[in-house]
């Protein structure tokens, strides 16, 4: 193969990447909160020309990835996705595990319980058990999060290196506001107060109206696998009840780590560093 040919390849190769990547892109700016987008508002946030935003927006609502609100025309994440994840969820150990468990935790406390996991660098949930009640707050499958002062980002942070916990929170990978070396410094004291006490709180700290518990489900090698959490409206948790909600949580984690099989490490900790937030 000639230089030429070899070049062109590689950039052939670059340039489908880079098409992938873009892909991707474009579906990760659908979230939760709002989960319909307009062409415009997309390719904003993504950073590429609205051409090249309804290009891949065509291509995804053929296979079903997405579809256009009949009314606004906006688009929304497809049924489509369900066949993609669907063998993923199914596989996954901890899901299947933990699901009699959260049904028997929102039946216990009355609020929504989930099952989140982490990717890295965001806690993102496999699983819900909506609550009974009126007015709750949910957690919808998929949903991501990277706050500093969510209860299950508290949850996995508190099993990371003092250094690792430093570079995501500098980064801005993991956002904490108004982050100065004294707060990071706290904040690392708090996860390592969330690990001794079995879980964490986030007491409207990321929601005014929000209050979220989560506990740690650990695997046979003492390893973090995922977090049970229980996130639910302000106004129905006292400072009373938080402990009893908090209780609830770790209970129901650690049934779900004997489920699994696995063993709770010894409260040593990682980290230097303890916190309290929900979701």
């Amino acid at each position: 193969m000639s230089a030429a040919e070899s070049e062109n390849t590689g950039n052939g190769d670059s340039k489908g990447a880079s098409v992938i990547v873009n892909a991707i892109a474009v579906l990760r700016t659908f979230s939760a909160d709002e989960p319909l987008l307009g062409v415009t508002e997309i390719a904003n946030r993504v950073g590429l020309h609205k051409s090249t935003v309804s290009r891949i927006l065509a291509t995804f609502e053929q296979e079903h990835l997405v579809e256009r609100d009949p009314e606004t025309r906006r688009f929304r994440l497809g049924l489509g996705l369900i066949a993609v994840a669907g063998p993923l969820l199914a596989e996954l150990e901890e899901r299947r595990v933990a699901y009699p468990v959260l049904r028997e935790l929102s039946e216990q406390t009355g609020e929504t319980s989930a099952l989140m996991v982490w990717s890295g660098d965001e806690s993102i949930c496999v699983e819900q058990i909506a609550s009974h009640h009126q007015i709750k707050h949910t957690t919808p499958l998929g949903a991501r999060y990277s706050d500093a002062l969510s209860s299950s980002v508290q949850v996995f942070l508190a099993q990371e290196s003092e250094e690792r916990v430093r570079s995501l929170l500098s980064s801005g990978t993991i956002s904490y506001p108004g982050l100065d070396e004294s707060s990071l410094d706290a904040y690392l004291v708090r996860l390592k107060d969330d690990l001794r006490r079995g879980w964490a709180v986030n007491y409207g700290e990321t929601s005014i109206d929000e209050v979220g518990l989560a506990a740690p489900v650990y695997d046979h090698r003492g390893e973090v696998v995922a977090a049970v959490l229980i996130p639910a409206p302000r106004f129905r948790v006292s400072t009373e009840r938080l402990q009893a909600l908090g209780e609830a949580c770790a209970a129901a984690a650690a049934k779900v780590t004997a489920r699994l099989g696995g063993r709770p490490r010894q409260a040593a900790g990682r980290v230097s560093g303890q916190r309290q937030r929900g979701k």
